[in-house]
Protein backbone atom coordinates (compact mmCIF):
# COMPACT_ATOMS: atom_id res chain seq x y z
CA UNK A 1 0.00 0.00 0.00
CA UNK A 2 3.16 2.30 0.85
CA UNK A 3 4.80 1.26 -2.35
CA UNK A 4 1.80 2.23 -4.49
CA UNK A 5 1.55 6.06 -1.88
CA UNK A 6 4.78 6.66 -3.29
CA UNK A 7 4.24 5.74 -6.81
CA UNK A 8 1.17 7.74 -7.37
CA UNK A 9 3.14 10.79 -5.41
CA UNK A 10 6.28 10.34 -7.94
CA UNK A 11 4.04 10.58 -11.06
CA UNK A 12 2.16 13.46 -9.24
CA UNK A 13 5.58 15.51 -8.26
CA UNK A 14 7.13 18.07 -9.99
CA UNK A 15 9.25 16.98 -12.68
CA UNK A 16 12.49 19.39 -12.45
CA UNK A 17 15.06 17.05 -14.92
CA UNK A 18 15.26 20.38 -17.75
CA UNK A 19 16.25 22.82 -14.85
CA UNK A 20 18.78 20.11 -14.01
CA UNK A 21 20.10 18.81 -16.86
CA UNK A 22 20.34 22.08 -19.00
CA UNK A 23 22.40 25.55 -17.89
CA UNK A 24 20.96 27.53 -21.02
CA UNK A 25 17.24 26.69 -19.82
CA UNK A 26 18.20 27.47 -15.98
CA UNK A 27 19.12 30.99 -17.29
CA UNK A 28 15.61 31.07 -19.33
CA UNK A 29 14.04 30.02 -16.72
CA UNK A 30 15.56 32.25 -14.02
CA UNK A 31 14.97 35.33 -16.47
CA UNK A 32 11.18 34.33 -17.22
CA UNK A 33 10.27 33.72 -13.02
CA UNK A 34 11.95 37.28 -12.58
CA UNK A 35 10.35 39.09 -15.21
CA UNK A 36 7.13 37.53 -14.73
CA UNK A 37 6.77 39.26 -11.49
CA UNK A 38 7.59 43.18 -13.23
CA UNK A 39 4.90 42.40 -15.92
CA UNK A 40 2.07 41.08 -14.39
CA UNK A 41 2.78 44.10 -11.79
CA UNK A 42 2.85 46.49 -14.73
CA UNK A 43 -0.57 44.82 -16.05
CA UNK A 44 -2.39 46.12 -13.02
CA UNK A 45 -0.79 49.35 -13.10
CA UNK A 46 -1.50 50.75 -16.50
CA UNK A 47 -4.92 50.05 -16.38
CA UNK A 48 -5.15 51.53 -12.36
CA UNK A 49 -3.48 54.65 -13.54
CA UNK A 50 -5.56 55.17 -16.82
CA UNK A 51 -8.27 55.08 -14.52
CA UNK A 52 -7.06 57.29 -12.33
CA UNK A 53 -6.10 59.57 -14.75
CA UNK A 54 -9.32 59.45 -17.12
CA UNK A 55 -12.34 57.79 -15.01
CA UNK A 56 -13.46 56.33 -17.99
CA UNK A 57 -14.15 52.88 -18.89
CA UNK A 58 -13.74 54.02 -23.00
CA UNK A 59 -10.25 54.51 -22.26
CA UNK A 60 -9.35 51.69 -20.00
CA UNK A 61 -10.75 49.56 -22.78
CA UNK A 62 -8.81 51.06 -25.24
CA UNK A 63 -5.44 49.94 -23.87
CA UNK A 64 -6.12 46.59 -25.05
CA UNK A 65 -7.23 47.69 -28.59
CA UNK A 66 -4.54 49.83 -28.98
CA UNK A 67 -2.11 46.20 -27.96
CA UNK A 68 -3.92 44.62 -30.50
CA UNK A 69 -2.95 45.11 -33.72
CA UNK A 70 0.91 44.87 -32.39
CA UNK A 71 0.54 41.71 -31.21
CA UNK A 72 -0.93 40.49 -34.28
CA UNK A 73 1.82 42.01 -36.39
CA UNK A 74 4.86 41.56 -34.28
CA UNK A 75 3.56 38.33 -33.60
CA UNK A 76 4.04 37.46 -36.94
CA UNK A 77 7.34 38.69 -37.96
CA UNK A 78 8.65 37.60 -34.96
CA UNK A 79 8.40 34.21 -36.07
CA UNK A 80 9.93 35.06 -38.92
CA UNK A 81 13.14 36.48 -37.40
CA UNK A 82 13.38 33.74 -35.08
CA UNK A 83 14.45 31.03 -38.10
CA UNK A 84 16.09 33.51 -39.59
CA UNK A 85 18.49 35.41 -37.11
CA UNK A 86 20.16 34.44 -34.06
CA UNK A 87 17.29 33.53 -31.11
CA UNK A 88 19.55 34.20 -28.42
CA UNK A 89 19.82 37.59 -29.09
CA UNK A 90 16.65 38.74 -30.55
CA UNK A 91 15.95 37.73 -26.79
CA UNK A 92 18.14 40.15 -25.36
CA UNK A 93 17.76 42.78 -27.48
CA UNK A 94 13.69 42.66 -27.24
CA UNK A 95 14.10 42.67 -23.26
CA UNK A 96 16.25 45.66 -23.61
CA UNK A 97 13.30 47.26 -25.82
CA UNK A 98 10.68 46.39 -22.84
CA UNK A 99 13.13 47.61 -19.95
CA UNK A 100 12.99 51.07 -22.15
CA UNK A 101 9.73 50.88 -22.31
CA UNK A 102 8.75 50.24 -18.32
CA UNK A 103 11.51 53.05 -17.80
CA UNK A 104 9.17 55.27 -19.79
CA UNK A 105 6.36 54.97 -17.81
CA UNK A 106 8.31 54.78 -14.74
CA UNK A 107 9.34 58.41 -15.56
CA UNK A 108 5.96 59.61 -16.86
CA UNK A 109 4.29 58.27 -13.39
CA UNK A 110 6.63 60.63 -11.77
CA UNK A 111 5.80 63.70 -13.37
CA UNK A 112 3.74 66.28 -11.71
CA UNK A 113 0.90 65.80 -14.45
CA UNK A 114 1.48 61.94 -16.09
CA UNK A 115 0.44 62.04 -19.69
CA UNK A 116 -2.27 59.70 -20.88
CA UNK A 117 -0.87 59.36 -24.48
CA UNK A 118 2.34 57.63 -22.99
CA UNK A 119 0.34 54.91 -21.40
CA UNK A 120 -1.35 54.12 -24.85
CA UNK A 121 2.43 54.68 -27.10
CA UNK A 122 4.06 52.74 -24.50
CA UNK A 123 2.01 49.87 -24.02
CA UNK A 124 1.39 49.13 -27.45
CA UNK A 125 5.21 49.40 -28.23
CA UNK A 126 6.14 47.17 -24.94
CA UNK A 127 3.27 44.46 -26.65
CA UNK A 128 4.73 45.01 -29.67
CA UNK A 129 8.20 44.13 -28.55
CA UNK A 130 7.06 41.41 -26.43
CA UNK A 131 5.31 40.16 -29.60
CA UNK A 132 8.82 39.73 -31.43
CA UNK A 133 10.53 38.50 -28.67
CA UNK A 134 7.68 35.16 -27.51
CA UNK A 135 8.51 33.22 -30.65
CA UNK A 136 11.90 33.60 -30.14
CA UNK A 137 11.47 31.97 -26.16
CA UNK A 138 9.03 29.48 -27.47
CA UNK A 139 10.91 28.19 -30.10
CA UNK A 140 14.25 28.15 -28.52
CA UNK A 141 12.97 25.97 -25.33
CA UNK A 142 13.15 23.24 -28.32
CA UNK A 143 16.86 23.66 -28.83
CA UNK A 144 18.16 23.48 -25.09
CA UNK A 145 15.94 20.65 -23.23
CA UNK A 146 16.39 17.39 -24.53
CA UNK A 147 13.30 16.52 -26.33
CA UNK A 148 12.15 13.48 -23.92
CA UNK A 149 11.82 16.64 -21.09
CA UNK A 150 9.97 18.85 -23.25
CA UNK A 151 6.45 17.81 -21.60
CA UNK A 152 8.36 18.31 -17.93
CA UNK A 153 9.32 21.72 -19.74
CA UNK A 154 6.04 22.74 -20.23
CA UNK A 155 4.87 21.97 -17.19
CA UNK A 156 8.00 24.05 -15.30
CA UNK A 157 6.62 26.96 -18.01
CA UNK A 158 2.70 26.85 -16.87
CA UNK A 159 4.02 26.60 -13.32
CA UNK A 160 5.95 29.66 -13.62
CA UNK A 161 2.93 31.71 -14.94
CA UNK A 162 0.22 30.71 -13.21
CA UNK A 163 2.65 31.32 -10.09
CA UNK A 164 3.44 34.87 -11.16
CA UNK A 165 -0.45 35.21 -12.61
CA UNK A 166 -1.52 34.59 -8.67
CA UNK A 167 1.20 36.79 -6.43
CA UNK A 168 2.47 39.26 -8.82
CA UNK A 169 -1.05 41.10 -9.20
CA UNK A 170 -1.59 40.69 -5.18
CA UNK A 171 1.59 41.98 -4.77
CA UNK A 172 1.04 45.17 -7.44
CA UNK A 173 -2.54 45.86 -5.89
CA UNK A 174 -0.35 46.78 -3.19
CA UNK A 175 2.67 48.57 -4.12
CA UNK A 176 -0.03 50.63 -6.17
CA UNK A 177 -2.16 51.75 -2.80
CA UNK A 178 0.93 52.18 -0.97
CA UNK A 179 3.54 54.00 -3.38
CA UNK A 180 1.55 54.23 -6.39
CA UNK A 181 2.36 53.74 -9.85
CA UNK A 182 5.57 54.77 -10.03
CA UNK A 183 6.92 52.56 -7.54
CA UNK A 184 5.08 49.37 -9.50
CA UNK A 185 7.12 50.63 -13.41
CA UNK A 186 10.62 50.85 -11.27
CA UNK A 187 10.45 47.52 -10.27
CA UNK A 188 9.43 46.21 -13.45
CA UNK A 189 12.45 48.49 -14.63
CA UNK A 190 14.39 46.79 -12.26
CA UNK A 191 13.53 43.24 -12.80
CA UNK A 192 14.94 43.82 -16.84
CA UNK A 193 17.87 44.59 -15.59
CA UNK A 194 18.42 41.77 -13.89
CA UNK A 195 16.73 39.33 -16.74
CA UNK A 196 19.32 41.00 -18.88
CA UNK A 197 22.38 39.56 -16.73
CA UNK A 198 20.75 36.47 -17.19
CA UNK A 199 20.13 36.15 -20.40
CA UNK A 200 23.68 37.42 -21.35
CA UNK A 201 24.84 34.23 -20.20
CA UNK A 202 22.84 32.34 -22.37
CA UNK A 203 24.85 30.59 -24.87
CA UNK A 204 25.08 31.90 -29.05
CA UNK A 205 21.76 30.25 -30.69
CA UNK A 206 22.20 30.59 -34.27
CA UNK A 207 19.95 29.67 -37.24
CA UNK A 208 20.24 26.88 -39.42
CA UNK A 209 22.79 27.74 -43.12
CA UNK A 210 20.40 27.13 -44.98
CA UNK A 211 17.95 28.97 -43.01
CA UNK A 212 15.26 31.51 -44.98
CA UNK A 213 15.24 35.04 -44.36
CA UNK A 214 12.64 36.74 -42.78
CA UNK A 215 10.15 38.24 -45.19
CA UNK A 216 6.69 37.71 -46.52
CA UNK A 217 7.71 34.36 -48.29
CA UNK A 218 9.02 32.78 -45.45
CA UNK A 219 5.79 33.93 -43.62
CA UNK A 220 3.47 32.14 -45.66
CA UNK A 221 5.87 29.08 -45.79
CA UNK A 222 5.32 28.40 -42.41
CA UNK A 223 1.54 29.08 -42.98
CA UNK A 224 1.73 26.31 -45.40
CA UNK A 225 3.23 23.83 -42.97
CA UNK A 226 0.83 24.29 -40.65
CA UNK A 227 -1.92 23.79 -42.97
CA UNK A 228 -0.29 21.06 -43.97
CA UNK A 229 -0.40 19.32 -40.66
CA UNK A 230 -4.08 18.09 -39.37
CA UNK A 231 -2.71 17.39 -35.93
CA UNK A 232 -1.09 20.98 -35.29
CA UNK A 233 -4.20 22.40 -37.02
CA UNK A 234 -6.46 21.10 -34.50
CA UNK A 235 -3.70 22.13 -31.19
CA UNK A 236 -4.82 25.92 -32.86
CA UNK A 237 -8.51 25.58 -34.00
CA UNK A 238 -9.57 23.53 -30.63
CA UNK A 239 -7.83 25.92 -28.24
CA UNK A 240 -9.78 28.90 -29.91
CA UNK A 241 -13.08 27.28 -29.93
CA UNK A 242 -12.76 26.64 -26.73
CA UNK A 243 -11.91 30.63 -25.52
CA UNK A 244 -14.57 31.76 -28.22
CA UNK A 245 -16.92 29.87 -26.99
CA UNK A 246 -16.12 29.54 -22.94
CA UNK A 247 -13.69 32.51 -21.80
CA UNK A 248 -15.58 34.60 -19.76
CA UNK A 249 -13.80 37.15 -17.66
CA UNK A 250 -15.57 40.02 -18.71
CA UNK A 251 -18.62 39.04 -16.83
CA UNK A 252 -17.15 38.25 -13.48
CA UNK A 253 -17.75 42.08 -11.90
CA UNK A 254 -21.27 40.93 -13.06
CA UNK A 255 -21.13 37.81 -11.48
CA UNK A 256 -19.82 39.37 -8.56
CA UNK A 257 -22.82 42.27 -7.99
CA UNK A 258 -24.99 39.52 -8.99
CA UNK A 259 -23.88 37.13 -5.95
CA UNK A 260 -24.21 40.17 -3.84
CA UNK A 261 -20.05 39.62 -2.66
CA UNK A 262 -18.58 42.62 -4.55
CA UNK A 263 -15.85 41.92 -2.35
CA UNK A 264 -14.94 38.13 -3.96
CA UNK A 265 -14.07 40.02 -7.40
CA UNK A 266 -10.67 39.04 -6.87
CA UNK A 267 -11.13 35.47 -5.95
CA UNK A 268 -12.71 35.13 -8.89
CA UNK A 269 -10.31 36.64 -11.16
CA UNK A 270 -7.85 34.65 -8.93
CA UNK A 271 -9.57 30.92 -9.67
CA UNK A 272 -8.43 29.56 -12.81
CA UNK A 273 -5.03 30.24 -12.02
CA UNK A 274 -5.58 28.64 -8.78
CA UNK A 275 -6.63 25.92 -10.41
CA UNK A 276 -3.46 25.41 -13.03
CA UNK A 277 -1.54 26.15 -10.32
CA UNK A 278 -2.17 23.12 -9.05
CA UNK A 279 -2.39 21.36 -12.54
CA UNK A 280 1.27 22.58 -13.16
CA UNK A 281 2.33 21.31 -9.39
CA UNK A 282 1.05 17.17 -9.97
CA UNK A 283 1.68 17.51 -13.79
CA UNK A 284 4.64 15.18 -13.83
CA UNK A 285 1.91 12.73 -14.87
CA UNK A 286 1.41 14.29 -18.53
CA UNK A 287 4.72 13.02 -19.37
CA UNK A 288 3.61 9.46 -19.71
CA UNK A 289 0.98 10.34 -21.98
CA UNK A 290 1.57 9.76 -25.77
CA UNK A 291 -1.56 10.97 -27.54
CA UNK A 292 -1.49 14.43 -26.66
CA UNK A 293 -4.28 15.10 -29.31
CA UNK A 294 -7.00 13.44 -27.15
CA UNK A 295 -5.50 14.80 -24.07
CA UNK A 296 -6.12 18.37 -25.79
CA UNK A 297 -9.72 17.30 -26.89
CA UNK A 298 -10.35 15.69 -23.17
CA UNK A 299 -9.28 19.05 -21.34
CA UNK A 300 -10.75 21.39 -23.85
CA UNK A 301 -14.31 19.80 -23.46
CA UNK A 302 -13.34 19.25 -19.80
CA UNK A 303 -12.63 23.40 -19.22
CA UNK A 304 -16.23 24.02 -21.41
CA UNK A 305 -17.95 21.32 -18.90
CA UNK A 306 -16.78 23.36 -16.14
CA UNK A 307 -17.32 26.95 -17.32
CA UNK A 308 -21.28 25.66 -18.17
CA UNK A 309 -21.19 24.16 -14.18
CA UNK A 310 -20.59 28.06 -13.13
CA UNK A 311 -23.89 28.83 -14.53
CA UNK A 312 -25.12 26.40 -12.10
CA UNK A 313 -23.38 27.33 -8.95
CA UNK A 314 -25.66 29.38 -6.46
CA UNK A 315 -22.48 30.55 -4.48
CA UNK A 316 -19.05 32.10 -4.54
CA UNK A 317 -17.08 29.31 -3.68
CA UNK A 318 -18.77 26.42 -6.02
CA UNK A 319 -18.56 29.23 -8.91
CA UNK A 320 -14.31 29.71 -7.69
CA UNK A 321 -13.94 25.17 -7.51
CA UNK A 322 -15.73 25.22 -10.95
CA UNK A 323 -13.67 28.07 -12.04
CA UNK A 324 -10.19 26.30 -10.55
CA UNK A 325 -11.27 23.50 -12.11
CA UNK A 326 -11.86 25.46 -15.62
CA UNK A 327 -8.45 26.40 -15.63
CA UNK A 328 -6.67 23.30 -14.69
CA UNK A 329 -8.28 21.55 -17.73
CA UNK A 330 -6.75 24.61 -19.89
CA UNK A 331 -3.43 24.19 -18.26
CA UNK A 332 -3.76 20.10 -19.16
CA UNK A 333 -4.72 21.24 -22.67
CA UNK A 334 -1.60 24.13 -23.13
CA UNK A 335 0.84 21.46 -21.82
CA UNK A 336 -0.30 18.90 -24.11
CA UNK A 337 -0.25 21.42 -26.88
CA UNK A 338 3.22 22.36 -26.32
CA UNK A 339 4.53 19.00 -25.93
CA UNK A 340 3.05 18.37 -29.10
CA UNK A 341 4.85 21.50 -30.75
CA UNK A 342 7.81 20.93 -28.96
CA UNK A 343 8.32 17.36 -30.22
CA UNK A 344 7.10 17.55 -34.02
CA UNK A 345 7.83 20.82 -35.92
CA UNK A 346 11.12 20.89 -37.55
CA UNK A 347 13.86 23.73 -35.80
CA UNK A 348 13.89 25.92 -38.98
CA UNK A 349 10.21 26.31 -38.80
CA UNK A 350 9.90 26.34 -34.99
CA UNK A 351 9.50 30.62 -35.03
CA UNK A 352 7.66 30.99 -37.30
CA UNK A 353 4.79 28.15 -35.86
CA UNK A 354 5.49 29.69 -32.63
CA UNK A 355 4.26 33.11 -34.17
CA UNK A 356 0.89 31.40 -35.62
CA UNK A 357 0.46 29.49 -31.74
CA UNK A 358 1.13 33.31 -30.06
CA UNK A 359 -2.24 34.60 -32.19
CA UNK A 360 -4.22 31.53 -31.48
CA UNK A 361 -3.85 31.45 -27.89
CA UNK A 362 -3.78 35.41 -27.44
CA UNK A 363 -6.74 35.91 -29.90
CA UNK A 364 -9.02 33.80 -28.26
CA UNK A 365 -9.62 35.05 -25.06
CA UNK A 366 -9.86 38.33 -26.49
CA UNK A 367 -12.77 36.97 -28.81
CA UNK A 368 -14.19 35.38 -25.77
CA UNK A 369 -14.64 38.06 -24.03
CA UNK A 370 -16.51 39.88 -26.60
CA UNK A 371 -18.81 36.78 -26.92
CA UNK A 372 -19.47 36.97 -23.41
CA UNK A 373 -20.50 40.40 -23.46
CA UNK A 374 -22.90 40.32 -26.18
CA UNK A 375 -24.78 37.04 -25.12
CA UNK A 376 -24.85 38.39 -21.75
CA UNK A 377 -26.87 41.27 -23.30
CA UNK A 378 -29.29 38.92 -24.60
CA UNK A 379 -29.53 36.55 -21.91
CA UNK A 380 -27.65 37.32 -18.64
CA UNK A 381 -24.94 36.45 -17.13
CA UNK A 382 -25.91 33.37 -16.36
CA UNK A 383 -26.72 32.19 -19.59
CA UNK A 384 -23.76 33.84 -21.03
CA UNK A 385 -21.39 31.10 -19.02
CA UNK A 386 -24.03 27.93 -19.29
CA UNK A 387 -24.37 28.15 -23.17
CA UNK A 388 -20.55 29.45 -24.02
CA UNK A 389 -19.51 26.23 -21.97
CA UNK A 390 -22.24 24.07 -24.06
CA UNK A 391 -21.08 25.61 -27.15
CA UNK A 392 -17.16 25.07 -26.21
CA UNK A 393 -18.19 21.59 -25.65
CA UNK A 394 -20.02 20.88 -29.03
CA UNK A 395 -17.35 22.82 -31.01
CA UNK A 396 -14.73 20.66 -29.40
CA UNK A 397 -16.23 17.53 -30.06
CA UNK A 398 -17.19 18.56 -34.41
CA UNK A 399 -13.63 19.28 -34.62
CA UNK A 400 -12.40 16.08 -32.71
CA UNK A 401 -14.60 14.23 -35.27
CA UNK A 402 -13.61 16.75 -38.33
CA UNK A 403 -9.48 16.01 -37.68
CA UNK A 404 -9.09 12.04 -36.78
CA UNK A 405 -5.22 12.56 -37.82
CA UNK A 406 -5.35 14.89 -34.55
CA UNK A 407 -7.03 12.65 -32.80
CA UNK A 408 -5.35 9.90 -33.32
CA UNK A 409 -1.98 11.75 -32.85
CA UNK A 410 0.26 8.97 -31.22
CA UNK A 411 4.07 10.24 -30.19
CA UNK A 412 4.92 6.68 -30.49
CA UNK A 413 3.80 6.52 -33.72
CA UNK A 414 3.91 10.12 -35.36
CA UNK A 415 6.38 10.44 -38.28
CA UNK A 416 7.10 13.56 -37.39
CA UNK A 417 7.87 13.29 -34.03
CA UNK A 418 10.10 10.46 -35.13
CA UNK A 419 12.04 12.21 -37.15
CA UNK A 420 12.61 15.17 -34.70
CA UNK A 421 13.77 12.87 -32.23
CA UNK A 422 15.91 11.05 -34.65
CA UNK A 423 17.38 14.64 -35.81
CA UNK A 424 17.79 15.19 -31.73
CA UNK A 425 19.72 11.92 -31.22
CA UNK A 426 22.05 12.39 -34.29
CA UNK A 427 22.78 16.05 -32.65
CA UNK A 428 23.47 14.61 -29.98
CA UNK A 429 25.86 11.61 -31.10
CA UNK A 430 27.13 12.61 -34.33
CA UNK A 431 29.05 9.10 -34.79
CA UNK A 432 25.76 7.52 -34.74
CA UNK A 433 24.85 9.57 -37.96
CA UNK A 434 24.43 7.49 -41.18
CA UNK A 435 27.35 8.12 -43.92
Amino acid sequence: MLAAVRRLLRHLSLDLSPLRDSRDYRLLFGSGVITMFGTMISMVAVPYQMKELTDSYLAVGLVSLAEFVPMVVCGLWGGAIADALDRRRIIWLSELGLLVTSAALMINAMLPDPQVWVLYVMGALATGVGSLQRPSLEAVIQQVVKHEQQSAAAVLSSLRWNFGAIVAPALGGLMLTAWGTASAFALDTLTFVLSLVLLWRVRAIPPADDAAPASIRSLIEGVRYAVSRKDLMGTYLVDIAAMVFAMATALYPFLAEELRAPEALGLLYSAAAVGALIASLTGRWTARVQRQGLGVIVAAAAWGVAVALTALAPNVWLIFVCLAFAGAADMISGIFRMTMWNQTIPPELRGRLAGIELLSYASGPMLGNARAGLMANFGGTRFSLGAGGVLCVAAVLALAAALPRFRAYDARTDEHALAEKARRQAAADPAQTPA
